[in-house]
């Protein structure tokens, strides 16, 4: 049955304020499939830095934050945002890419793009827009650097944008409200509900995550973790699942975090990579950044950025991933680093995973049986570095990732050699000796998966596959 997992947006805004300085988060649910409205349950925000936690439950989906001592014992509370375009999302961009504009006062809004020699490349009529946070989606058919610029009731906002080229024509379009902004200026404070006297300063390290649901199931939105800035848009995209697994469309490791999960043929596999600090039994699990072992269990951040552990996972060593058993048995019947009631895969049942994906046509690269290129089917669709070679991991990347599998380039650490953005390798149970194992191995300039013997204190990505 077709599940659906949401994205979340976050905009955060710097308003100005008759009482303080504030930041105010907005947030909305997305259906990345058609990218169409969802309905939030909930929305934790966590400030780890200052160690405290608000939830804000529907139909509240914006939450203030005021800088310094907290909120004042006034009568009332001003928060005026002002017109402000933020960055686009992705940037730089391949031809087209997505912009929000703020909009605080009535007043038709003028959009337009000029080059740095301030030459205009396209332009919107001017608009009348609500109050609120409006979506643009922008397509550039050359390469270079650009200026957007909108301008309403005197007031001007700017931002510059990279174009690696790849568009079909130049064109601005309006595609709609994503969040209409209450006015609070006449409002009494105790009728706002959505500001927090928790204390908050710049650059906080803040936790956000939504929750909704669909068909009767709550889904939970990826998490992001991120030091908080302001004037920011963040988009978090999250794919619509043909298939999970059934009975099972999530997982919950022993530090809570949350995976979701992908059934491709018989097996149930976790479509995100392993973050946990703890085994299942609750033993830590070291971090490192400059241990080096076959033996003992360590963890390694990716290109040694805590942030990079969101989406690509920790690296660990051999030891870790499997607490130092052997196994060639398919199902491998090693728990090692996995949730319980989950395993590390033995090279057999990654075998088993790619010989499906081979045999299903529509995972082919160009349709061809005979070359097994199937590298790209199992791929994300980011992240990777860019290559020309046909059917590689690298080479059109928006094709990539047609079984969902979803891999990502969070590279290895082996004595401090990171090749992040370059390669997807994952371990296995498989010993070849006592001093090596087997993985297997995604890079972004091939367009096939292929199975390695690497040193055990190597850092390597881990999956894990339902009992």
């Amino acid at each position: 049955m077709k599940k659906l997992l949401f994205s979340i947006i976050i905009l955060l805004l710097m308003p100005a304020s008759n009482i303080a300085q504030t930041v105010t988060l907005i947030f909305t649910g997305r259906n990345d499939a058609d990218d169409s409205y969802v309905q939030l349950d909930r929305v934790e925000i966590v400030n780890i830095s200052k160690v405290w936690q608000e939830t804000i439950y529907w139909p509240d989906t914006i939450l203030t934050m005021q800088y310094g001592d907290g909120i004042n014992d006034g009568e009332s509370i001003t928060i005026v945002p002002k017109l402000q375009l933020s960055q686009n999302t992705p940037n730089p961009f391949n031809g087209s890419t997505d912009v929000m504009l703020t909009v605080a006062d009535e007043g038709a809004v003028t959009v337009e793009i000029t080059d740095l020699n301030g030459h205009i490349v396209t332009a919107l009529s001017p608009t009348a827009l609500p109050c609120g946070i409006h979506q643009f989606h922008v397509d550039l058919a050359v390469g270079g650097t650009y200026v957007m610029t909108a301008r309403q009731n005197g007031k001007k906002t700017s931002i510059k944008m990279m174009n690696h080229g790849g568009g079909s024509e130049n064109g601005i379009e309006y595609v709609g409200i994503v969040q209409t902004l209450y006015d609070a200026s006449t409002t009494p404070k105790s009728d706002i509900r959505l500001v927090t006297d928790n204390l908050f300063e710049y650059g906080d390290l803040m936790e956000f995550i939504g929750s909704a649901t669909f068909d009767g199931i709550e889904y939970e939105s990826q998490v992001i973790m991120q030091h908080q800035g302001q004037d920011t848009v963040i988009k978090l995209v999250f794919l619509t699942i043909e298939d999970p697994c059934e009975g099972t469309p999530t997982l919950t490791d022993i530090d809570g975090n949350v995976y979701h999960t992908i059934a491709l043929g018989n097996q149930c596999w976790m479509k995100e990579n392993l973050r946990v600090t703890r085994f299942a039994d609750s033993t830590e699990i070291p971090v490192s950044y400059n241990e080096y072992s076959g033996t003992s269990p360590y963890r390694y951040v990716p290109l040694n950025n805590e942030s990079n552990v969101i989406t690509d996972g920790y690296l660990y060593n051999w030891p870790a991933t499997t607490r130092n058993v052997v196994s060639t048995a398919n199902p491998s019947g090693v728990q090692g680093v996995c949730p319980t009631g989950w395993h590390v895969p033995s090279e057999a049942e990654w075998s088993q995973l790619t010989g499906y994906v081979w045999r299903q046509e529509q995972y082919l690269c160009n349709g061809n049986s005979e070359s097994a290129f199937i590298a790209k089917a199992l791929a994300d669709t980011t992240g990777w570095r860019e290559c020309t070679e046909e059917c590689a991991v690298g080479n059109d990347q928006s094709s990539n990732n047609a079984t969902l599998f979803s891999a990502v380039p969070a590279g290895n650490y082996g004595g401090n050699q990171f090749t992040y953005g370059q390669d997807a390798a994952f371990w296995t149970t498989t010993a070849t000796n006592e001093y090596h194992a087997k993985i297997f191995y995604l890079n972004y300039y091939w367009a096939w998966v292929t199975a390695e013997s690497l040193n055990r204190p190597y850092g390597f990505s881990v999956r894990c596959v339902k009992d």
